[in-house]
């Protein structure tokens, strides 16, 4: 698909990997809406470098865990650019919730942000992508909903229901819309790890190195612009970390 013209929605899409998917996008040809919740100055800061590279941007505030924001994100990202064609669920919170301490509030806030989010806005955007006639959708999965961490379960919980959603969601929209996945390994690292750490997780990978932004923003324009006979699938980007 010739992305040139097209337009992109991409949740958290201020910084980090969302910015970097955003500007390789952008570079493709897309115009870019830059959701974000609480980065405003890095959004615009994104939109900056978006409208540097010739395409319209606009940075859209929402809060994810407010379901009524859902279809108001979407159509504010339509009114800003004038149609739809891609949804990138990107945004995720990513806290621990060991269960010797279980905290309902904060499991049902997981899931709301990192699975029940990505479901309303692919419903309030399937409009708009079925009328695209080339619609996509890429939610950014993790190679932790098959392999969970300790004291990360409802994260973990919340991606394997999203590669679940995505494969549901491939069927229900087929054939106007495709939907697919990516599960990173390391893309980039938080910034509380410490050197110990990061060192300890590159270890366990057979490339011998983190991934950064830009490969997964890679494949997220593999999977929007040249998988075009691809739907339903999970791109596993990790180095190879799960054959291990």
């Amino acid at each position: 698909m010739n992305l040139a013209g097209k337009t992109a929605l991409i949740t958290g899409g201020a910084r980090r990997v969302g910015r970097a998917i955003a500007l390789e996008l952008a570079e493709a040809g897309c115009d870019v809406a830059v959701h974000y919740r609480s980065s405003e100055a890095e959004a615009r800061e994104t939109v900056r470098l978006i409208t540097q590279r010739g395409r319209r941007a606009a940075a859209i505030p929402g809060d994810l865990d407010a379901s009524a924001e859902w279809p108001r994100i979407i159509a504010a990202a339509v009114s800003a650019l004038g149609r739809l064609d891609i949804l990138i669920n990107n945004a995720s919170m990513f806290d621990p919730t060991p269960l010797d301490n279980f905290d309902p509030a904060r499991w049902e806030q997981t899931l709301r942000v990192n699975f029940l989010a990505p479901a309303g806005l692919a419903a309030a955007a399937r409009p708009h992508l079925a009328k695209s006639g080339e619609g996509s959708i890429v939610n950014l999965c993790d190679i932790s909903a098959e392999r969970p961490w300790r004291n990360y379960a409802a994260y973990c919980a919340s991606k394997a229901a999203l590669i679940c959603l995505t494969k549901a969601l491939a069927k229900e929209f087929a054939p106007a819309i495709r939907v697919n996945g990516i599960a990173p390994g390391i893309a980039e690292f938080p910034d509380s790890y410490d050197e110990t750490t990061r060192q300890k997780l590159i270890a366990r990978v057979p490339l011998a190195r983190a991934g950064t932004p830009e490969e997964i923003a890679k494949a997220v324009r593999y999977l929007v612009a040249d998988a075009t006979y691809v739907t339903g699938h999970i791109l596993t980007v990790d180095g190879g970390r799960g054959l291990r």
